[in-house]
């Protein structure tokens, strides 16, 4: 039975690469990732040339038997998301399962994540939250919001730049916000404050309302 690598890469900046990823994306076989162009960047960067597959969150069961294939061939298999780490709100833990119990062996090539990235510059005590992802665009959302503005202990999720706006005028009850947006990229930018403040900055400046976000709200 083969290996499968699960390989954070960066999340803007092509410099935030582990050398372990890197030598593990030139020791594979066969690299499968959410999107073939995105990892073709990273690829020529650093002059690795390898067969590649997609696999995203649409075609990931059904890819799963594919690689679970080339792993009882023996081969190294490696799995990339779009930019950080796969499975964390990205594709990767349906595959992981699998090829588990198949009895593959699964190793983790840690590196680059915008959640830990936006809490070691939010300044705050981060020693305990609730990381939920992406908010449900319709059913459950007003049920996920109440849960945020009970929450004792902070709470990071993601919000597209198309919601963003719409999340602070949501989170009623909420004394501080902290969002960090383009994270290791030319426009990276931090602004905290309280939701009303986040709201007016954005509203100021809406070439700002654009690439991926990370909302740290606390309690």
């Amino acid at each position: 039975m083969g290996t499968l690598s699960i390989v954070a890469t960066p999340i803007g900046n092509l410099e935030d690469i582990t050398l372990r990823a890197l030598r593990t994306l030139k020791e594979c076989d066969i690299i499968y990732a959410e999107d073939t162009r995105v990892i073709s960047k990273l690829l020529a960067r650093y002059e690795i040339k390898k067969p590649l597959q997609r696999l995203d969150a649409v075609t990931e069961a059904k890819k799963a038997d594919e690689v679970i294939a080339r792993l009882e061939a023996g081969e190294h298999v490696a799995f990339v998301s779009d930019a950080g780490t796969p499975g964390v709100s990205d594709p990767g833990a349906r595959l992981v399962a699998r090829a588990r119990s198949a009895g593959a062996r699964i190793e983790a090539i840690p590196g680059a994540s915008a959640l830990t990235a936006a809490l070691s510059i939010a300044g705050m005590d981060s020693g305990s939250f609730t990381f939920l992802g992406f908010l449900p665009h319709k059913k459950g959302r007003q049920t996920a919001l109440k849960k945020i503005a009970a929450s004792e202990i902070p709470v990071v999720l993601y919000e597209s730049p198309h919601r963003i706006l719409k999340l602070l005028k949501e989170l009623t009850g909420v004394s501080r916000v902290t969002i960090a947006r383009e994270l290791t990229k030319i426009h990276e930018e931090v602004v905290s404050g309280t939701p009303a403040e986040a709201q007016a900055h954005f509203a100021a400046h809406p070439d700002a309302v654009r690439g991926e976000f990370v909302v740290i709200i606390e309690p």
